[in-house]
């Protein structure tokens, strides 16, 4: 975006991103990160349910159907709902790089309303990473992957430890996350991260 801020431009030093050879293969469903998440955990009754597939390089597509419960005006999407559905799919990218990483700043275009019962198509990439910051940009579309642009951003995240949600998380969460068999695997996989 040519309105992005100087902290989400990567500086001169940054690398382009590489896809982690254990990453999902292009098409993979990425599947929850975890059940109570309200973008893309499907524990929750009022949440996005966000779906997320590995793209080519270090990229994603992901969808998810506005509802009822999403909405700000009557009849269209709430703008926070918009930005948590890019926030969840910029997070996503992460999977690919087999990182652990934390939104650090999203600045959100809100381009055209999103009318209740639209699915938003979104489309995410990792632009740049210097050191643990990584830079990203994402854009959802209405009535298509090829439709008008509805809504995009641009994000940093910023690569943290497991440790990092084991010590500010709350211990019963915590608790029931680390005893998910999917999120046993899932948290060594990323242990192993070279």
């Amino acid at each position: 975006m040519s309105g992005t801020s100087a902290v989400l431009r990567p500086p001169a030093d940054a690398v382009p991103p590489v896809r982690h050879p254990d990453a999902p293969v292009p098409g993979e469903l990425l599947g929850a990160h975890y059940g109570e998440c309200f973008g893309c955990g499907g524990d929750q009754p009022h949440g996005l349910h966000l779906e997320a597939r590995a793209g080519d390089g270090v990229s994603i597509t992901a969808e998810f159907l506005v509802r009822p419960a999403h909405q700000g005006a009557p009849g269209l999407a709430h703008g926070g709902v918009l930005a948590t559905a890019l926030d969840e799919t910029l997070g996503s990218l992460n999977w690919l790089l087999r990182t652990i990483a934390v939104t650090g700043r999203l600045e959100t275009d809100f381009v055209r309303p999103v009318p209740v019962g639209t699915t938003l198509h979104l489309a995410a990439e990792v632009v740049a990473v210097a050191g643990r910051k990584i830079y990203s940009r994402a854009t959802g579309r209405i009535g298509g992957p090829d439709g008008p642009v509805a809504v995009r951003a641009d994000a940093l995240f910023i690569e943290v430890k497991v440790d990092h949600f084991v010590d500010n998380g709350r211990p019963e969460e915590i608790r029931a996350a680390m005893n998910d068999p999917d999120q046993i695997r899932r948290t060594r996989a990323f242990e192993v991260n070279p």
